[in-house]
């Protein structure tokens, strides 16, 4: 692929050097409407867990569970054990499971643009029928189409950001998909935070502003060029020289055109590219593009910024210090994940893989001396909040500037080259 050191066979990989242009404002202003994709999954991790904690909500479709959580006696971890909360909870990744499959060849034959459009307008309707809901079917309902709207996103806009960015900025600017999730994250925790307090409605605005970023997603998709690749991948060259001079502010583009045109012509020229993808000399791009951003999932920061409120709550906080405990938890996500824009593209993938795996390995592992320790005590003592919230919060500088979005970077990278090799 264009500007790649992935480039497969019969690309000729030394054309990278030869590559011209510079950082367009066109460039940035596309990635930048692009990446708020990113912010719809942020958004939804955060606001999620904060809106289960509240009252309103609860009593109104759960009032099972808000009868439980008034129960002084009743064990914290037992209180939210509810079979149509889980659903809630759920539905949105079943879903976007399943659309991100069916994303995948709508994005290959009609454009990453058509995906990131379908993806905005998902979520919208999601977000406007989550905040009207009236029973809980309408809620779930939404909920499956915010995971729609997530799945056709978390698909579509780092391929798209990759493919629009120029070689030597690549990495910086297809992690704008990580720092649009953290700060998703981030804003998602500061808005229950302020809409705790508009009982017992607040949590309609919560899950209403979802609506925000996806209008963005939608009518600025609609306005974003389609990459050069996904033109030239599906036949229209002089369309694709066209965008391409213009992202790059140059017509010296021939080299990175023809390296972009010989790997569209590679990847058309395989009849079954799932079958492709499983032979021999692909598996160990495959391995790695499945199981490093499954290790990354497995690391359970999904679950710890999802639950966060009701975390923070088990351990003693109450119910607007748990909330502001996650804001400030977002917040030091948000921030770290600045230190991989600004390094990934000098240090490279790997160094911030290994450096920040050997950090959380070391943080994590305090994390279970501190537990083991205070459950050897007989009785066993009341847990510090503060303590245990920074003890919490001290893997997440590690994965923002590591692991997670050097995940998202070398996955998209091994796909670009195995639809090519």
């Amino acid at each position: 692929m264009a500007g790649g050191s992935f480039a497969p066979s019969g690309v000729a990989e030394e054309r990278a050097e030869q590559y011209k242009g510079r950082v367009t404002g066109f460039v940035i202003i596309a990635c930048i409407v692009a990446a708020v994709g990113g912010s719809l999954f942020g958004y939804d991790i955060g606001i999620s867990g904060g809106v289960t904690s509240m009252d309103g909500f609860l009593e109104k479709f759960f009032p099972v569970v808000y009868r439980q959580k008034k129960h002084a006696h009743e064990n914290n971890y037992c209180k939210y054990n509810n079979q149509g909360l889980a659903a809630f909870t759920s539905s949105l990744y079943l879903s976007g499971l399943v659309s991100s499959l069916v994303a995948s060849p709508i994005t290959r034959k009609h454009g990453r643009r058509t995906s990131i459009i379908c993806g905005g307008l998902s979520f919208i309707i999601g977000a406007t029928l989550d905040a009207s809901a009236a029973n809980l079917v309408m809620l779930i309902l939404g909920r499956i189409m915010l995971g729609v709207g997530i799945g056709f996103g978390n698909q579509a806009v780092p391929l798209y950001l990759s493919e629009m960015a120029p070689t030597h900025l690549r990495g910086g600017l297809n992690m704008m998909f990580q720092l649009a999730t953290t700060l998703g994250i981030f804003t998602a925790n500061m808005i229950n935070y302020g809409t705790e307090k508009l009982r017992p409605w607040g949590w309609r605005l919560s899950l209403g502003l979802a609506a925000a970023p996806a209008i963005l997603m939608a009518v600025g998709g609609i306005f974003l060029p389609e990459t050069p690749n996904s033109l030239i991948e599906r036949g229209l060259k002089e369309k694709g020289q066209k965008v391409l001079e213009k992202i790059r502010g140059t017509s010296d583009i021939h080299a990175e055109l023809q390296d972009i045109i010989d790997a569209s012509d590679l990847a058309n020229s395989i009849k079954h590219p799932f079958r492709n993808i499983l032979e021999k000399r692909n598996r160990p791009q495959l391995v790695m593009a499945i199981f490093m951003p499954t290790f990354q999932i497995l690391t359970g920061i999904n679950s710890i910024l999802f639950y966060a409120p009701v975390l923070f709550q088990s351990m003693g906080f109450g119910r607007n210090a748990s909330l502001y405990s996650s804001a400030v938890t977002g917040a030091v996500l948000a921030s770290s994940t600045f230190i991989s824009i600004a390094t990934v593209d000098r240090w490279g993938r790997r160094v911030l893989l290994i450096s920040g795996g050997i950090q959380m390995i070391v943080c994590q592992r305090r994390e279970y001396a501190v537990a083991c320790t205070h459950r050897r005590r007989t009785p066993p003592p009341t847990p510090n909040p503060s303590r245990v919230a920074g003890l919490a919060r001290l893997p997440e500088p590690r994965l923002a500037p590591s692991p997670s979005p050097a995940c998202y970077w070398i996955s998209i990278r091994m796909s670009l080259h195995n639809e090519a090799s």
